[in-house]
């Protein structure tokens, strides 16, 4: 093998599988970042928070959010409760917190809606993709179904 040659100054001129290896090395990196960054769990500037519930102030918490609106010649309403554990006079949580209940009607019809573990929320009508309030997974629903209507809940027989 022949040394690596030298620029006049002394410092040795890099091999082209170095350079390689470098470039590959920076566009893996720079992919996966890119590909992880939505899971950070990173918050666009002027989300939708939750509002102080009704509980607040007493043992327990509760974090309301409350929505009605006419989107695109639908009528939308939305609440979100999620109930906080009270705190023991230590300042410990105590557990066994309530389930959060999040409710969706379009044009007075419920829409099924399900909180993900990360705290977004995904519906029937778009179950591929989540959204990070009430208030858009209701348009996102409203988007899709167009001039469609919701169908009438089912009832469960045994």
């Amino acid at each position: 093998m022949s040394p690596t040659p030298a620029k006049p100054g002394g410092a040795p001129i890099p091999s082209r599988r170095t350079v390689l290896r470098g470039a590959f090395t920076a566009a893996v990196v720079t992919g996966t970042a890119g590909a992880l960054y939505p899971l950070l769990g990173h918050e666009p500037a002027g989300a939708a928070r939750p509002a102080p519930g009704p509980g607040a102030g007493s043992g327990s918490q509760a974090t309301t959010e409350e929505f009605t609106e006419m989107y695109r010649g639908r009528e939308i309403r939305g609440t979100a409760t999620a109930v906080l554990p009270a705190e023991a006079p230590g300042g410990d949580r105590i557990a066994g917190a309530a389930e959060p209940v999040a409710e969706i009607r379009i044009d007075g019809r419920p829409l099924h809606v399900m909180r993900r573990a990360d705290g977004t929320y995904l519906s029937d009508v778009r179950h591929y993709e989540s959204y990070p309030t009430l208030l858009e997974t209701a348009r996102a629903a409203v988007d899709e179904l167009g001039s469609a209507r919701l169908a009438p809940p089912a009832a469960h027989h045994m």
